[in-house]
């Protein structure tokens, strides 16, 4: 939620507690998304090397990582093709169709992100109570925010909102889309 330090120091305890694929891979994601490219780097690549033949690991998890490294390393076009491999699967895996939004934000392609935030909020049965779903409305206003949709983009911030009503006031992605939302009036 924009913690970035906190996010790493607890991916860090989990890998600790456990060498099961699944929480590596998280901690992957994490890792890039923080911005540490390298261990998500070799976390991937080793993940790549152990199951080659895992079809829920080649799939869904490793486009994943590459996406958080792309986004996290804020390589534009590396981050737009990463989760391109999840494409096939991505109803099984909706958070590789967040991250692909992600990816197209941070490539300054708007249209193209309010699509795949769209996917997701059209998908809430897959979404549930994940706190990417919530994310996906302020995704959407910042894709709408950046075509020059206005009316939309606040629609989609207010919306965030409502879902966050009773978050903590000081988390920082919250903190940023107040800021963002009060550009917009």
């Amino acid at each position: 939620m924009g913690n970035l330090d906190l996010a790493k120091r607890q991916a860090e305890e989990a890998h600790s507690l456990s060498d099961d694929k699944f929480i590596e891979a998280s901690v992957a994601t994490t890792m890039g998304l923080a911005g540490d490219s390298a261990k998500a780097t070799r976390l991937a690549d080793d993940l790549a090397q152990r199951y080659p033949e895992d079809t829920i690991m080649r799939f869904h998890f490793l486009p994943m990582i590459r996406a958080a490294i792309a986004i996290g390393g804020v390589n534009t076009a590396r981050a737009v093709e990463a989760p391109a491999g999840g494409a096939t699967y991505e109803l099984g895996n909706i958070q590789v169709v967040y991250l692909r939004g992600q990816a197209y934000l941070a490539a300054r392609q708007g249209t193209e992100a309010a699509a795949e935030f769209q996917k997701v909020l059209d998908h809430p049965g897959l979404v549930m109570n994940q706190s990417f779903g919530a994310l996906a409305h302020l995704g959407l206003g910042r894709a709408y925010a950046m075509t020059g949709d206005s009316a939309k983009a606040k629609t989609a911030y207010q919306d965030f909102f409502a879902l966050w009503k009773d978050a903590d006031p000081d988390v920082p992605i919250l903190k940023q889309a107040k800021a963002e939302y009060a550009k917009l009036q």
